[in-house]
This record gives structure tokens, sequence and C-alpha cells, in this order.
């Protein structure tokens, strides 16, 4: 059971990754409900440029290589303390980024109505959710 959890975690993570690659490198396609925006679709704050969006890129690479290395998929010996510590990191991550800034992001935001929003409710949202609670699950039958 843990060995098809990560392999399905790792496999999320990297694809997420890609898109992420894919904006890094010029792509349109989904960009445009990416980021929150206010009611009157202006927006929140500056769109992050190439060298940003490549970090969260390798970030979320890491975090599924991680997934495949924890289970010995991947032959690579981690610090101890990343071996112990890394599922919670990432498990954290995600419930806190499912949870919100209780305005535009996340179950109790305030604003329903924008694009992205509505993205949010239905994709982003629960993909946290579904992240978090199988990493949680990972640390359970570890």
């Amino acid at each position: 059971m843990t060995y098809l959890l990560s392999i399905l975690l790792s496999i999320l993570f990297f694809t997420l990754s890609a898109i992420h690659v894919y904006w890094g490198l010029g792509g349109k396609w989904a960009l445009s409900v990416a980021f929150p925006t206010k009611e009157d679709r202006a927006s929140l704050s500056k769109v992050p440029g190439k060298m940003a969006t490549f970090l969260v890129a390798l970030g979320l690479f890491c975090f599924g290589l991680y997934y495949l290395i924890n289970m010995q998929i991947l032959p690579i010996v981690l610090p101890k303390y990343l071996g112990e510590y890394g599922y919670w990191v990432i498990a954290i991550i995600f419930f806190l980024r499912a949870m919100g800034d209780f305005n535009y992001i996340g179950i109790f935001r305030k604003v329903k109505t924008t694009a992205f929003a509505k993205k949010d409710k239905t994709i982003y949202t629960p993909l946290c959710i579904f992240i978090s609670c199988l990493t949680f699950l990972l640390i359970y039958l570890a």
C-alpha cells in the first residue's frame, strides 16, 4: 500500500513540476487561473518571474523524488532528519495551502466568484487536501 501511494504521489508531483516548467518556458495554458485576483479582476500581486516558477518546479520535483527515495525505490541515502521529517514537512505545507489565507486562497476563502476562486474550489484546494491526507497516511503506515 505505501509503495503504491508513494508512486501515485511522485507521479502527481512530477506532473505539477512539469506544468511549472512549461509556464517557466513561456507556456500560457491554465496560467490565467493560476493566481488569485480581486473580484474586479485586479491582480493581487506581480506574477512571479521565470526564476521563481522554475524554483517551484524544482521544489515539486524534489518532493516527488522524496517519496521514491523514502520508499527505497531510488537507492539514495538521505540525512536522517530528512528521512524522519520530510513527510511531515510536505503534509503540513499542503495542509496549510488547503486552509489558505482566509481571503483569496483555500477552504476558508472569502472571495468566491473569480475564475481563480472557482478553480481553487474545484481543483487546487482538493488537490492539496488529497496530497496532505495521503502523506499523513504514509506517516501513519510507516
